[in-house]
């Protein structure tokens, strides 16, 4: 009627389902209330009132008498119900039109829109006044063939599993080359400390120091400028440039072809930069046919590519472990229910099995003994034991008798139950945890926001100090090479 108007609440303090009847038993005691719904996990009320006898606010001041905080939310469409359907038989604009306009003009339907191209329907619409089925049933009336969009019930989103796989085969493949590359610098250094004792305590010449360093196995020269130790390093290099660093290649070019520059692209310039310089200079001292081994850092990829590949792997075996108890709260939720229509005495008709989604607020829901509960609902007849373990955590058997509340997603143990829905779809308690846990997972704590921020502007910045030391030293080179031959002693 025109004299009901609907307003939504906020509700916060809410611990239970006793907490939800107690503020329903005592609002519909009021004058004005014509009807009030609570969801115990959106923390939201909503409520039918005569505007001529009550207003919002004291709605929620009545709410707040109860102990409860209570705020009026202003976006009333937070209620409205979505639904995305595929339609077929479409030929033309014509047909587009023919559905808009007939479900605009069907009471209830707040936003129709109908793309040809993809056979897709997106319709928002009031539960109060209209549901799924409804909206079904104007369109099959027009004609059309149509059905739900099937949404994704495996939360296969959710599965790390993939990403866990490449960054551990990334992780090994460095590691295993890594450790030869670690060992053969760690060699090097010990041996050059040794040199340099020997040089220090025995006072020996500088030729007689280069005639013992060139005598050592890995500066042996397989050819002129190329000795082992270098070949062996490029060797190891190589694959795992290639394959331990394959992804980092990808994500860097991903993120320079949306012109930002995260950190994937700062370990990609670090270890290209360091692949290539090497290569270059074996390229040169080989054409120079040099006497005295270059100094090169292919031992530079393999190890940042080590580190940060384990990082990775790490990561996301962890978020994983997250998402895994998310998948299955998932797949908790019933995928089918059970309509009844009843006659008078509450005497059964007749009964259809329709989509979990399919479902209106307000319908009779059948649950058999051992079934799943698909909805959020009130017990309208019927007594069973209900086990609720899996929403609630009590490891008892709950009873249930007409006038109890009932959670989706619970199991119903011993007896047949007819349950009236209240919350449907995206409402009920279960979709609301899920949602829950997925905002937890998406949002960002402040600092890793932080974080974020900065290393936008770190990359850069690195990148402009790097390229004006390259440029300064390359001036210093020009002007006075002394300079450079007193820090860098050849």
């Amino acid at each position: 009627s025109k004299t009901i108007s609907k307003c939504y609440v906020q509700v916060t303090g809410m611990t239970c389902a006793s907490c939800v009847a107690n503020i329903e038993r005592n609002l519909r005691r009021e004058d004005g209330i014509h009807s009030i719904l609570v969801a115990l996990m959106a923390g939201k009320a909503e409520v039918r009132y005569n505007p001529a006898v009550i207003h919002p606010a004291a709605i929620a001041e009545l709410i707040r008498e109860l102990g409860f905080g209570a705020t009026v939310m202003e976006n009333c469409g937070e209620g409205d119900g979505i639904l995305e359907l595929v339609v077929r038989g479409m030929t033309c604009a014509s047909c587009v039109h023919k559905i808009e306009s007939t479900l605009m003009k069907t009471n209830g339907v707040l936003y129709c829109s109908v793309a040809l191209a993809t056979n897709k329907a997106h319709i928002k619409y009031d539960p109060e006044a209209i549901g799924p089925r409804d909206v079904i049933q104007v369109i099959q009336d027009l004609g059309f063939t149509t059905s739900l969009v099937k949404k994704d019930r495996s939360a296969s989103h959710l599965d790390h599993k993939q990403e866990i796989r490449q960054w551990k085969r990334s992780f090994v493949v460095s590691l295993v080359f890594c450790i030869p590359v670690m060992g053969l610098m760690i060699y090097m250094m010990v041996m050059d400390s040794q040199l340099s004792d020997a040089h220090t305590h025995r006072n020996m010449s500088r030729e007689d120091m280069e005639t013992l360093h060139s005598s050592m196995v890995l500066e042996y020269q397989l050819l002129p400028g190329l000795s082992v130790m270098n070949l062996l390093s490029f060797l190891l290099c190589v694959p795992v440039q290639v394959f331990g660093g394959w992804h980092f290649y990808i994500q860097a070019s991903r993120a320079l072809r949306h012109n930002t520059a995260n950190m994937d692209v700062l370990v990609v310039l670090a270890t290209s930069i360091a692949f290539l310089y090497s290569f270059i200079i074996l390229l040169v001292a080989m054409a120079e046919r040099a006497k005295v081994n270059p100094v090169t850092f292919f031992d530079t990829p393999p190890m940042l590519f080590v580190f940060i590949s384990l990082g990775r792997w790490l990561e996301h075996v962890a978020k994983g472990k997250t998402s895994e108890a998310l998948a299955r709260l998932i797949s908790l939720q019933a995928t089918e229910a059970t309509i009844v229509t009843l006659g008078p005495d509450n005497v059964l008709l007749s009964e259809e099995q329709v989509d979990v989604e399919l479902v209106q607020r307000g319908d009779i829901v059948k649950v058999v003994p051992g079934g799943k509960f698909p909805v959020d609902g009130r017990v309208i007849e019927g007594h069973s034991m209900v086990d609720e373990s899996l929403i609630t955590g009590e490891a008892m058997p709950v009873t249930k008798k007409p006038g109890n509340t009932v959670i989706a997603g619970s199991i119903n143990q011993n007896g047949s139950l007819l349950i009236s829905a209240t919350h449907v779809g995206a409402d009920t308690t279960l979709s609301q945890i899920v949602k829950l846990v997925e905002e937890a997972q998406t949002s960002k704590a402040p600092i890793q926001q932080f974080a974020d921020k900065l290393s936008g502007y770190f990359v850069p910045f690195i990148v402009a100090v790097s390229v004006v030391t390259l440029f300064a030293w390359i001036v210093i080179g020009f002007v006075d090479f002394e300079i450079v031959e007193k820090y860098f002693l050849v």
